[in-house]
């Protein structure tokens, strides 16, 4: 069970921005889906807790959240009936580097977020950070 109190398991991801671009990594296994970097919250382990752990181990990464981003009405975003998802923008604190999950990183520009293929339960969140970029 998460920590928020939803039986699902707890998915964290960041979107990490630089420059205006948005960090986008690039899946090894399903193989050639993209994603917002993160990974599943440890039993116990507090949302942020386990976002900075990932962002750690996946791209030797730490940054500096800045706001979460959440869908209409607030929650999460669902992925499917045993895992959801919650989002945060955030500034990179060094250079990240691909990992042993990832292939490939790419820094896309907000017009850009549609361009590639991502995991289906981070469409509509690219869709959301796009609006939220476009705005500033």
């Amino acid at each position: 069970m998460s920590r928020d109190g939803d039986s699902r398991t707890l998915v964290v991801g960041a979107a990490v921005l630089r420059d205006g671009r948005v960090l986008a990594a690039r899946r090894r296994r399903p193989a050639g889906f993209w994603e917002f970097p993160g990974g599943k919250c440890e039993s116990g382990e507090e949302a942020v807790a386990a976002l900075h752990r990932e962002l750690a181990e996946e791209l030797g990464l730490s940054v500096e959240l800045v706001c979460e981003v959440v869908p209409d009405g607030g929650g999460s975003w669902p992925i499917n009936d045993e895992l959801h998802l919650r989002v945060w923008l955030a500034k990179p604190l060094g250079v990240p580097s691909p990992g042993p999950d990832h292939d490939q990183l790419r820094w896309l520009r907000p017009d850009d977020l549609g361009t590639v293929e991502w995991l289906p339960a981070d469409v509509p969140v690219a869709a959301r950070i796009a609006h939220l970029l476009e705005d500033r």
